[in-house]
């Protein structure tokens, strides 16, 4: 949680130092913007706190490992220079061993410590060493479906096309849990890809938005704010109304990877990319051929921050079979969205996905 906390104290005082409310001004750099800018220099600014987060998942620690609390630009900490040497060492590497493509990052060798460990480990036991996480090819050398294959059983799965297109709209309602606190949710989606979630945090409610072009956030008695591209072009995806439909579309270029197994559950593996979308590394049950986990990447300066959807407790509801529970990780913090009632085809204006002007009501 500790990690939460300073990834939120970075984004405030990110936002501080330019006076509009909300993201760096578009198409600045981050010199442009603030101040002491060194090894980041010719960065869009807008990519200085994801950068940030990236360190700090990559070395498990939070702000002020390297930055002086209220002095964010002071050379203070020696921390920040030997951060700085390391972003250079790292863009050396990756210029000169893999032609400028980020395959080194500060993850490779911190893996989650503030000091690289140079020493293999002993064994702790006798069961035999593996490659964990590596994922196994099919066994026996069999070929495993096509990618086309598993995205046609994911859509069966679902309830069918012509099930599906009979929904154009939901509204949900739930709990999202965070830190052993549950507090009421609403989601409302709408085809094609409109999505708002409100939820009540403190006395206000908080929204997440994507009004069909762009994602927007907002606090009650607050100005809301747009999401950068990188945010907008994720949030694209969970908005996507008709999801199992236009994964082919989305992502043209999905290529089938190693079988792996998610919460007990053998899966089926596709990975997808496209310009203007992260990354993703799509799920599929192999016994249900419904989607259990999505994994999308989002680019830094430094490396990819990953963000983890896990789908579970499916129900069919009006033909169409959909997740009731979903948790969403990133290295900074996790949360549990329950939903206990949907209502399909529920009129929903679109007002109520457009970003707000002025202050969020």
């Amino acid at each position: 949680m500790y990690k939460l906390i300073a990834a939120l104290a970075f984004a405030s005082l990110a936002f501080a130092q330019h006076d509009t409310a909300g993201q760096p001004p578009e198409g600045k750099l981050a010199e442009q913007v603030y101040k002491n800018i060194v090894e980041l220099k010719g960065v869009p600014a807008d990519q200085i706190g994801p950068a940030m987060q990236f360190i700090s998942a990559s070395l498990g620690v939070n702000c002020e490992f390297c930055h002086v609390q209220g002095k964010f630009d002071a050379d203070d900490k020696g921390a920040k220079k030997t951060a700085r040497e390391m972003i250079a060492m790292q863009n050396m590497i990756n210029k000169n061993a893999f032609r400028g493509r980020t395959q080194v990052t500060c993850n490779s060798c911190h893996r989650g410590a503030s000091h690289p460990v140079g020493v293999p480990q002993v064994l702790e036991s006798d069961a035999m060493p593996g490659a964990a996480g590596m994922g196994a090819p099919p066994a026996g050398g069999a070929q495993g479906p096509t990618a086309d294959q598993v995205l046609e059983k994911y859509v069966t799965a679902s309830g069918g096309a012509e099930a599906m297109g009979k929904v154009t709209s939901r509204a949900m309602k739930g709990n999202i849990l965070v830190g052993g606190n549950s507090t009421p949710i609403e989601v409302l989606t709408k085809a094609p890809n409109k999505r708002v979630s409100i939820s009540q945090m403190g006395g206000n409610n908080s929204y997440t938005a994507f009004d069909g072009t762009a994602g927007w956030l907002g606090t009650t008695g607050r100005p809301a704010r747009g999401m950068s591209a990188a945010e907008s072009a994720a949030s694209s995806i969970d908005a996507e109304f008709y999801l199992p439909l236009r994964l082919k579309e989305i992502f043209p270029q999905l290529r089938r990877g190693r079988p792996e197994t998610v919460n007990g559950a053998e899966c089926e593996v596709l990975n997808g990319s496209a310009p203007g979308k992260p990354a993703v590394r799509l799920y599929f049950d192999k016994s249900t051929g419904l989607l259990t986990r999505l994994v999308r990447y989002a680019d830094t300066p430094l490396g990819r921050n990953p963000t983890q959807i896990d789908y579970a407790d499916y129900k069919t509801v009006d033909g169409v079979t959909i997740p009731m529970r979903w948790t969403l990780a990133r290295p900074n913090g996790r949360f549990t969205i329950q939903l206990t009632d949907v209502k399909s085809n529920a009129p929903i204006d679109d007002a109520r996905f457009a970003k707000p002007v002025g202050e969020v009501k």
